[in-house]
């Protein structure tokens, strides 16, 4: 049977404010071995599933500097530390896009990278979304908004269009908990 390793160590080596990196001295219950390891400590991240009354899914477009390219993906963000997720979702798709709709729904929590990373991305469903206000993106932020309709989403998926791991994650969610919104 597996056994947790032992993190007997851990030390800060950079805080990067979004993300912390962690040294870690971990023991192997199986082995009893010592190994350095690198985490990342970051917080919790929200992903927004947003759907306007007649069933057009809100998208953003935005550069990613980890890529050095534009991608295809729907609101989200970082939970604030005195936030809850819900909450943040909903702040996130306001900011980000200018839309606000019915209380966020909760579809799914996946751990974006857990070999290196501590945290979880919680992603909402929320519906019946409409423009409120103009967004207020902040300063790193640079964000084109559009809207397709749901069930292209697959096909969007499939072309390439959409690539990001954790929005493709987010539509498997809607997908599980509400069968009949993709597939019509």
């Amino acid at each position: 049977m597996l056994k947790a390793w032992l993190h007997e160590d851990r030390e800060l080596i950079a805080d990067m404010g979004v993300f912390q990196l962690y040294r870690v001295r971990a023991r192997s219950p199986r082995t009893g071995q010592y190994r350095r390891l690198s985490v990342l400590h970051a917080g919790s991240w929200v992903n927004v599933v947003a759907l306007t009354p007649d069933r057009q899914v809100l998208l953003i477009r935005q550069f990613r500097h980890g890529t050095g390219e534009f991608t295809l993906e729907i609101p989200g963000g970082m939970v604030d530390p005195d936030e809850m997720p819900a909450q943040a979702a909903m702040r996130e798709l306001l900011e980000e896009t200018g839309y606000a709709g019915d209380p966020p729904v909760s579809i799914g929590v996946v751990t974006p990278n857990p070999a290196i990373l501590n945290n979880r991305c919680h992603t909402f469903l929320i519906e019946n979304c409409r423009w409120s206000r103009e967004p207020e993106l902040d300063s790193g932020e640079d964000i084109e908004v559009m809207t397709r309709p749901l069930q292209d989403v697959p096909g969007i998926i499939a072309a390439g269009d959409i690539n990001h791991a954790l929005v493709i994650s987010a539509f498997w969610w809607l997908s599980q908990k509400h069968p009949g919104l993709l597939h019509p």
